[in-house]
């Protein structure tokens, strides 16, 4: 693949998530209400909505507005593509747009994602749809790809499972467990966070490649970023990443959307 090449989106909805909208919009805010830790007179509470009228909403006696739906989703800190489906559950219009990157109404935010992906050279930059999959890249982050076998490289690279996948670049990682806890950790927070089917597939998966670290706990705070240290064929290169996403999102997809760029501190590690 060559660098910063645009990979189209796969915006198929599951059958798990037709499912749950077909099933009506009480029982999915129930189980969101469930990932939350949250009563009914919690939810009630903070939303200042009655008690009763959310029962009736939650038991499908009441059908909810579309703004009581998106208030309720706001209290729950609901994704903009979940808060699609508790309004097409609810039998509304969505209110967030999902484009694919290839899309005409996405230019702009592309070549905001190729300026900077430029102007990260030499760092390695990625952009990361919600699932960790590689969307584009600069040269630099492909050269990270050298000696990983070539299954993980196509036809989309996973960049979790690229890095901890025992083909991938587990074996050049130096303190592989204490990497491998905190991206699980912050994966296992990510799908409980979003309720998504695929991100705990894919943490299953993850976990699978590095028993060793499903056990602990995220590193200690000794230092002040988790640093990576890669070593291959006598080369050694330590980076700290840094994580961005759009502050202004308007679209499913954008706001799905993670760039993370490395960059090298090997002098000074």
């Amino acid at each position: 693949m060559a660098g910063d090449t645009v990979v189209p989106l796969d915006t198929t909805r599951s059958a798990d998530r037709r499912g749950q909208v077909e099933r009506g919009v009480g029982p999915l805010l129930r189980t969101w209400r469930a990932r939350r830790r949250m009563s009914q007179l919690d939810l009630a509470s903070a939303a200042q909505v009655s008690t009763r009228h959310l029962s009736y909403v939650e038991t499908g006696r009441s059908r909810p507005s579309r703004e009581l739906v998106l208030h309720l989703a706001r209290h729950l800190d609901v994704p903009p593509r979940e808060q699609n489906d508790l309004l097409l559950a609810a039998g509304h219009a969505p209110a967030y747009r999902q484009f694919d990157l290839t899309d005409p109404e996405m230019a702009p935010v592309v070549a905001a994602l190729r300026s900077i992906l430029d102007g990260s050279e030499p760092n390695p930059t990625l952009v990361m749809d919600r699932h960790w999959n590689l969307l584009m890249a600069n040269e630099s982050a492909f050269a990270l790809t050298e000696g990983v076998a070539e299954h993980l490289l196509s036809p989309t690279i996973n960049v979790l499972r690229l890095t901890l996948h025992p083909d991938g670049l587990a074996p050049y990682l130096d303190d592989l467990d204490q990497v491998a806890a905190h991206l699980l950790h912050h994966l296992r927070r990510q799908a409980a966070v979003a309720g998504d089917v695929e991100l705990s597939d894919l943490l299953d998966e993850c976990e699978s490649y590095v028993p060793g670290a499903v056990e602990l706990a995220e590193p200690s705070a000794s230092v002040p970023a988790l640093p990576v240290t890669i070593r291959r064929d006598g080369r050694v290169a330590t980076y700290l990443s840094v994580i961005s996403t759009f502050g202004s999102a308007l679209d499913v997809t954008t706001s799905e959307l993670t760039i993370e760029t490395f960059y090298d501190v090997t002098g000074s590690a």
